[in-house]
């Protein structure tokens, strides 16, 4: 693949939101997941874990569990100042109950060094609750995750499928984990739903590189 191909794969990717009533194999999402796994990752920990979802009924529940926590959402009453969004909102979902297939990511909890160190020094040195906040800009767990995630939408459009990275449905993720098992010291952080499009949206506009990147000298 030359730089020009590559464009145009990175460039024609789309969040797809609509797809044919067409199943999606294991076999292809396990060899995107393999391909995925070789995206950078803090420390080499490869800290996330993939679950494919094939099972109507699990999506609906996961879909239902997400439409539950955006109807107790909507119902507070500080949710009136914004009108009819969140119920538009909330229709919007249902999109979800028709994915072939959805893939869970999780990551692993875990502590590191520094952080084992800030925790300790904080507690006398205001200087180190400074620096673990900083460093908690930075999660490395959550970027090493949001990097899989990257490259797995990559892949997948390369395979022809569609997909969609939400992080939405996390409002509701101690349902989610309920449902899907999700074993102690992992966290649920992104659902993709994924399916062969039905439709490919139309491009978004980018901003202009000039206008998001500042060159240093």
């Amino acid at each position: 693949m030359n730089l020009n191909e590559l464009a145009e794969l990175i460039k024609s990717r789309r969040s797809v939101r609509a797809w044919q009533n067409k199943p999606v194999s294991e076999e292809l999402l396990l060899q995107a997941i393999e391909l995925a796994t070789y995206a950078p990752n803090g420390g080499n920990r490869q800290n996330w874990r993939f679950y494919i979802i094939l099972k109507p009924e699990i999506i609906k529940s996961i879909t239902d569990a997400f439409q539950s926590t955006s109807a107790l959402m909507a119902s507070w009453p500080e949710a009136a100042q914004f009108g009819d969004k969140i119920a538009g909102a909330i229709k919007k979902q249902n999109f979800l109950y028709s994915a072939p297939a959805m893939i869970a990511v999780a990551t692993s909890q875990y502590q590191s060094m520094e952080d084992q160190l800030m925790e300790l020094r904080g507690k006398i040195d205001p200087k180190a609750i400074e620096i673990q906040e900083w460093r908690d800009t930075a999660n490395s767990k959550i970027q090493s995750v949001a990097s899989g995630v990257a490259y797995l939408l990559l892949i997948l459009h390369q395979m022809g499928l569609g997909a969609v990275w939400m992080t939405g449905p996390m409002q509701s993720k101690g349902d989610i984990e309920k449902i899907l098992k999700i074993p102690a010291g992992m966290d649920v952080v992104a659902l993709i739903p994924v399916g062969y499009p039905a439709e490919i949206p139309p491009v978004k506009s980018r901003k202009p590189v000039k206008e998001v990147c500042e060159v240093i000298k």
